[in-house]
C-alpha cells in the first residue's frame, strides 16, 4: 500500500497527527510495476499526477551535451515530483532503475488534501524543501570533491536514506545501480568510476556484491565523503550522522 511508504517517509521529518495520517490511508491510487529503465515521465510531459515510489529506484536524468546526467536518486515513500502540483512541464526524466512499483495520486486529491489539512501542506512542502537541499549537496558533491569523495557521499546519503524508511537489513542496503549509474550521478567516466569502485574496496570501506552494498568501515567511509546527514533533516535527528549509529561496530573484512 502507497500510504505505508509515503507515511513512514513523511514522518521522519515531519511529526503526523493520527488524522492526517488516516487521510493519507484514504490516497485514491493506481498502482503500475515498472521494468528496468522504463520511464515514468519524460521532459515536457505534463503530468496531472504525482508518483509515490512503492518499490525499488527511480533516477531523475538528462541528456546534457550527448551525456546523461542522473540529478537525483527516489527510494520508497518519496514523492520525486511535488513540484509538478505548481511547475506543470516536466524540466527532466524520471527513470527505474531495475524493478520498481510506483503509486500515481491525482492532483486534485492532493490539493484537496492539503486544503482541509495545514499540517500535511506543511509536511509536503517540507519534502519538497528537503529534496531541494538533496539537489544542492550534489552540486557542492559533484563540484568539489574528488572521486573517491563524490562516490563514497553518494552512498552515505542512501544508505541513510534507506535507513530513514526501515530498509535496512543487518547493516546491508540493496541497491540496483550499475557502475554506469553510479558514473553519471557522479560525473565521471565509465572507466574511472570501476577505479574508484576497487579504491573503496581495496581500503575496505565497502562490500559491493549482488546489487547489495556492505559498509564495512561506516566512520571511515564518512570521512573519505565528509559526510553530515544534517541536510536531509530526519526528525529529532542529533548533530552527525546517523550511518555510524545504524552500522555501530564494523563488520568483517572484505570476503
Amino acid at each position: 500500500m502507497p500510504h505505508q511508504k509515503l507515511i513512514a517517509r513523511l514522518r521522519a521529518v515531519v511529526g503526523l497527527s493520527e488524522q492526517d495520517q488516516l487521510r493519507l490511508t484514504r490516497i485514491p491510487y493506481r498502482v503500475k510495476s515498472l521494468g528496468d529503465r522504463e520511464y515514468v515521465l519524460r521532459q515536457g510531459d505534463k503530468p496531472g499526477v504525482c508518483i509515490v515510489v512503492m518499490s525499488g529506484l527511480l533516477s531523475r536524468q538528462r541528456v546534457v551535451n550527448a551525456r546523461n546526467q542522473i540529478s537525483s536518486f527516489y527510494i520508497a515513500g518519496d514523492m520525486p515530483d511535488l513540484p509538478t502540483l505548481h511547475l506543470p512541464v516536466a524540466d527532466c526524466d524520471l527513470c527505474s532503475v531495475g524493478s520498481s512499483t510506483i503509486a500515481s495520486i491525482p492532483h486534485s486529491y492532493l490539493r484537496k488534501t492539503m486544503t482541509e489539512s495545514p499540517a500535511l501542506t506543511h509536511a509536503f512542502w517540507r519534502e519538497t524543501l528537503i529534496h531541494a537541499a538533496i539537489y544542492r549537496e550534489w552540486v557542492e558533491n559533484l563540484g568539489s570533491r574528488q572521486a573517491l569523495g563524490r562516490v563514497a557521499h553518494l552512498l552515505c546519503e542512501l544508505i541513510t536514506r534507506m535507513e530513514f524508511v526501515g530498509l535496512a537489513d543487518n547493516g546491508s542496503f540493496r541497491l540496483p545501480l550499475t557502475q554506469q549509474d553510479v558514473a553519471d550521478a557522479c560525473g565521471l567516466s565509465i572507466v574511472h568510476m570501476n577505479r574508484t569502485i576497487q579504491e573503496l574496496r581495496r581500503e575496505g570501506l565497502i562490500e559491493w556484491q549482488n546489487q547489495t552494498v556492505t559498509p564495512l568501515r561506516p566512520q571511515k567511509l564518512m570521512d573519505v565523503a565528509e559526510f553530515s546527514a544534517e541536510y536531509l533533516h530526519e526528525l529529532n535527528s542529533s548533530e552527525g550522522s546517523k550511518l555510524s549509529k545504524v552500522f555501530g561496530t564494523s563488520p568483517p573484512g572484505l570476503i
